[in-house]
């Protein structure tokens, strides 16, 4: 078995960059840069009033000064500003020549008709400078970026209407096993719902990717090859969950070798999730994830997940926090990296969950995240330092 940092950098390795398009602004959300995006001006373009107050000259701000005008943000000044002169200024509006200090209208005492005075000379300067946030021609994303809603408006001030992104890949979802129906369907004594789909449906769809399910596939062996291949026609990678160990029905890692694609990965030291099929032909890749649907929701998290950002341009890290541990965990064999679903509350604390195996998809219903127990670790100790991942 592969150990999990080894696994992802193997799986890693693989992802070949597809090519570029250009979105609108609001459509860059999720999508990763393929060039830098740079300020086309400074930022701020112009000496601007941080405040609405008065913008005077610092050497007379203890004196009465004659008002010259009202500047609004948008508007042009009309007047420069001399000995003994101000204008009423808004936030936001561009700071007129001769003026090197605003204070604020707080502060301000209207001694007659167009005559103000300052009741605090100590004021601020208030006033933010040209370029002092960004200078013409500075980088204000960086080529690989993800891009989120905070950077958006970063962005539009930089001027970039239509960024440059890498194109998501195409995905398609396949569940297989013979016992499997649709969750519309109320299932017979021998058979269980398929959720394994769904879930890596919402999964994609929380990476910004349209997913396309293909349905279930019964264990048949050329029904595999034939649905598998079909789906390769229009996919760049394909996830399903089943029939990836060695069992005699488990054959889809049969079929990807006869459809001539390279096995990069049959196993990792994880827990639960150990059997993993990575996959490879040319620029198309297959996942085959565990059909139990703890396991492959993990898998999806550690494995699938970074490996699409990898094909989007973007070197994803899983956050990972420290937190301390509730209560005593213990296990009987420490061969692999175990995960287990818990609780993170306020102090910090995270707190195991009841969890009966890689089944038992109800226990990650309330988790906010899961715990690390490393390879060799058979128990910690409450109040010890754990690693957590959230969800």
């Amino acid at each position: 078995m592969i150990q999990y940092h080894e696994a992802l950098e193997l799986i890693r390795s693989h992802a070949l960059i597809g090519s570029t398009e250009t979105v609108d602004l609001p459509g860059a959300r999720q999508r990763v840069l393929a060039e830098d995006s740079c300020y086309d001006t400074n930022i701020p373009p112009f000496n601007k009033s941080a405040m609405d107050g008065y913008a005077c000259r610092a050497a007379d701000i203890g004196n009465e000064l004659n008002i010259l005008e009202t500047i609004y943000a948008g508007s042009i000044p009309a007047h420069r500003i001399g000995i003994n002169e101000c204008s009423k200024i808004m936030t936001g509006a561009v700071v007129p020549e001769g003026a090197d200090c605003v204070y604020i209208v707080e502060d301000a005492k209207l001694t007659e008709k167009n005559k103000v005075l300052c009741s605090k000379p100590e004021s601020a300067t208030n006033i933010c400078y040209e370029g002092e946030d960004a200078k013409k021609g500075d980088i204000a994303l960086k080529k690989h970026t993800l891009v989120s809603s905070r950077h958006i408006p970063l962005l539009a001030g930089a001027g970039v209407s239509s960024p440059s992104v890498f194109c998501r890949p195409l995905v398609s979802v396949f569940a297989t096993g013979s016992e499997l129906v649709e969750p519309e369907n109320k299932p017979l004594p021998h058979q269980i719902r398929n959720s394994n789909a769904y879930q890596m449906i919402s999964q994609l769809d929380a990476l910004g990717i349209k997913g396309e399910y293909l349905g279930i596939i019964r264990d048949d062996k050329k029904l595999t090859e034939k649905r598998i291949s079909e789906a390769f026609e229009k996919s760049d990678l394909v996830l399903l969950t089943g029939g990836v160990s060695a069992g005699d029905s488990d054959y889809v890692p049969d079929v990807l070798e006869d459809l001539a694609f390279e096995m990069i990965l049959t196993r990792s030291a994880i827990q639960p999730g150990k059997p993993i099929i990575f996959a490879r032909r040319d620029k198309q890749y297959c996942f085959g994830l565990s059909g139990n649907p703890v396991s492959s929701f993990i898998q999806f998290e550690l494995y699938v997940k970074p490996f699409i950002y990898s094909l989007m341009g973007h070197h994803y890290q899983s956050p990972v926090s420290e937190a301390i541990l509730d209560r005593d965990l213990k296990r009987s064999k420490a061969d692999r990296l175990k995960f287990v679903p818990a609780l993170l509350n306020r102090k910090n604390e995270a707190i195991p969950l009841e969890f009966h195996g890689s089944a038992h998809i109800d226990a990650l219903s309330d988790a906010s995240c899961l715990i690390e127990i490393p390879i060799g670790t058979f128990k910690i100790k409450k109040g010890e330092t754990i690693h957590v991942r959230p969800l």
